[in-house]
């Protein structure tokens, strides 16, 4: 996958801009504020119909302005050019075209550009709430495998109707009893078929982050465990072995439930755990062992893609350089070379052999 072209209108603090990056890896320098990070989320939201530093579309908008326009141009090798337009306005929703046709719901999109990202912020997914690391695996498996995408969507509305049985369940009304039964019955068959995609997903990603991780470290043995709320699993559960477990733990917690108002186990509620020499990262390493954990998880994410799908994704990299020395960044951009098309962003200019460098500022007034 590649992005031959995007133009920006009103979006961020870009008035009107247009960037054709090269094939390979393209250097976006200069300095904090310039609109550089502005110029990735463009192409995240194309790709993945949002941005990606958490932002609403609203935050989106230029100042004072009342709609944005992001069109841009990709091609991969099975589909040629994909056209993807996004509007938005204050007064209507977002609307997405692909190809001329309006995309609806926005989760069809998802898969169609596949696209990893890093920003520095992204460092809740190593030390942050487990919420970070679910959003992680959950974004990850939703690029390459529709079923898991609708099986999560599912969970979710189904587990508001779920909760919304307990709520009344509390209040003593004993009548919601046997909708409780059915909305468990439904919500233990997704979260069986969630929690089975996850670990059949780490089992391959393992290889594979191991591998990256010791072209950028030595002496340290990296690992991620799957933290499930229902219990503890095997190495290698089966679909019918999780759907028991939760079915059990669903029948020795009801009470506890009920008095909660909420569903206490599920892939809402499991974790990731990041390990280094088998202590847990997020307590005992330094915060450049937890970048470099995060950024080899990134590069590690498209190889994944790249295997699973046959299409190498676009990497957007937000100032990926910041805190690490110059023998680390080349090692990373020795891998970037034979990643395909990436886009990284820098205070400072970099000087390597394979890169384009472009100075924010040569795009002009924006």
């Amino acid at each position: 996958m590649r992005l031959k072209s995007i133009t920006y209108e009103n979006f961020r603090n870009h008035r009107f801009l247009r960037f054709d990056p090269s094939a390979g890896i393209n250097l976006l320098h200069g300095p904090n504020g310039s609109g550089k990070t502005s110029i990735l989320e463009g192409i995240h939201f194309c790709a993945l119909t949002k941005g990606f530093v958490g932002a609403t579309d609203n935050d989106s908008l230029s100042f004072s302005k009342d709609y944005f326009i992001l069109n841009s141009i990709f091609c991969d090798d099975k589909e040629g050019d994909i056209n993807v337009k996004i509007t938005f306005t204050k007064e209507k929703e977002k609307q997405i075209i692909v190809n001329h046709s309006e995309i609806k719901p926005f989760s069809q999109h998802i898969g169609r550009v596949p696209c990893i990202t890093f920003s520095p912020q992204e460092i809740v997914i190593v030390n942050g709430a487990p919420a970070e690391r679910r959003r992680f695996i959950d974004n990850t498996i939703s690029q390459t495998d529709r079923r898991y995408l609708d099986d999560l969507l599912a969970y979710r509305r189904v587990l508001l109707q779920r909760n919304a049985v307990l709520m009344h369940m509390n209040e003593q009304n004993e009548v919601y009893s046997d909708m409780l039964s059915l909305w468990t019955e439904q919500l233990t068959k997704l979260a069986a078929s969630l929690i089975y995609a996850r670990t059949k997903f780490l089992s391959l990603f393992l290889y594979q982050f191991k591998e990256v991780y010791a072209r950028l470290m030595i002496n340290e043995d990296p690992s991620i465990l799957y933290r499930c709320s229902a219990g503890k699993i095997s190495e290698d559960p089966s679909l019918e072995e999780l759907y028991s477990l939760i079915t059990n733990k669903f029948q020795q917690i009801t009470k506890q439930e009920i008095a909660r108002t909420q569903t206490l186990i599920g892939p809402h509620r499991d974790d990731l755990l990041f390990l280094l020499n088998e202590k847990e990262i997020k307590k005992y390493a330094s915060q450049g062992q937890m970048r470099t954990f995060l950024i080899c998880l990134k590069l590690s994410q498209h190889r994944f893609f790249s295997e699973i799908i046959g299409e190498k994704p676009i990497s957007l990299l937000d100032d990926v350089f910041s805190e690490l020395d110059e023998k680390r960044a080349e090692d990373i951009l020795r891998i970037l070379e034979t990643y395909g098309q990436t886009i990284i962003t820098s205070a400072v200019k970099k000087e390597y052999s394979n890169m384009t460098a472009r100075s924010i500022e040569s795009f002009g007034k924006n």
